[in-house]
């Protein structure tokens, strides 16, 4: 049973699930070349565009389900974690395959582990929701895991269409070679 005061949140990331799955359609589209391509890097955009599209319509069919009155959610957030269960593994199993898994593709399988973990403790959730309808902790949670696939979307996404990336160690790095750089270019002037 959902509570009253989580209702108008699922009636949001319904209605955010739904944009977004939208949005996802339009950059694959303006990325359908990347999708395609033959070369080492398109079976990783394509599982990036999957895991994007698997994190939204998780977090759209929860909220969905949870605007049914009845113990919907639960079935739906248990049915939902096993599809992204099974979805994750099949693309380390793509990855593996294609021998990208341990190559310089390590940040993606730590991504899909996450995601892993994201599911299985929906999975989980959903499981004790099942058994304790009335335990609105457990739905608390749920709803928590549906941010979290919206954040793990949003970044397959942004990384799909080539958003910039920014990291710590970068910037570092760039930071402490770009002094050398700049006296270079003052000393030419």
């Amino acid at each position: 049973m959902v509570p009253e005061d989580l209702r108008d949140f699922f009636v949001a990331s319904a209605g955010v699930a739904g944009a977004l799955i939208g949005l996802l359609f339009v950059a694959m589209s303006v990325s359908a070349d990347r999708l395609a391509a033959t070369e080492e890097a398109a079976p990783v955009h394509r599982i990036r565009a999957a895991a994007a599209l698997t994190a939204f319509t998780d977090a759209l069919t929860v909220s969905l389900f949870a605007l049914i009155p009845g113990d919907d959610v639960a079935w739906a957030t248990v049915a939902v974690g096993g599809t992204g269960i099974a979805f994750v593994v099949a693309a380390l199993l793509s990855l593996a395959r294609l021998r990208l898994l341990w190559s310089r593709r390590v940040r993606d399988a730590l991504f899909l582990v996450g995601l892993l973990v994201a599911f299985a403790f929906q999975l989980v959730r959903g499981l004790q929701l099942g058994e304790h309808p009335q335990d609105s902790g457990i739905v608390d949670s749920i709803a928590v895991l549906v941010v979290v696939c919206f954040l793990l979307g949003v970044s397959r996404a942004w990384e799909l269409i080539g958003g910039p990336s920014f990291g710590v160690r970068q910037e570092v790095t760039a930071l402490l070679r770009k002094p050398d750089d700049e006296t270079a270019q003052q000393s030419a002037n």
